[in-house]
């Protein structure tokens, strides 16, 4: 048997806590691998050009191209893009510096420098 007065209490520290992450987050977007992944398609996730993209995009490398482009970059590992639930893929929440395509495109072309040294 479930006590009101507990129930309540949780459901009010989970609102307060999904409350807190929606604002927390306004100011951010998130940059999904599959955004700037070459071998997707655009029904499959990616959002800018094919010959901007890149062949599969590692977590840390949209991170330090992030930090190198002074986006402030926030890693969350353990998210799953919703297109490919099954694969956790992680994200990365970046500062809104510009159009969300721009910055992906920033992103990309910054980790091919970082890949070439």
């Amino acid at each position: 048997m479930l006590i009101q007065g507990k129930t309540k209490q949780k459901l009010d520290v989970i609102s307060v806590i999904y409350i807190d992450s929606m604002l927390r987050d306004r100011d951010k977007y998130v940059i999904w691998p599959a955004y700037i992944n070459k071998a997707n398609s655009r029904n499959g996730g990616r959002i800018i050009r094919k010959k901007h993209s890149i062949g599969s995009p590692e977590i840390k490398e949209i991170e330090q191209a992030a930090v190198e482009l002074g986006l402030n970059p926030i890693v969350e590992t353990d998210k799953k893009y919703p297109k490919s639930w099954w694969e956790a893929s992680g994200r990365v929440l970046v500062d809104k510096k510009g159009v969300k395509s721009d910055i992906a495109r920033q992103i990309a072309k910054k980790v091919v420098q970082i890949r070439k040294g």
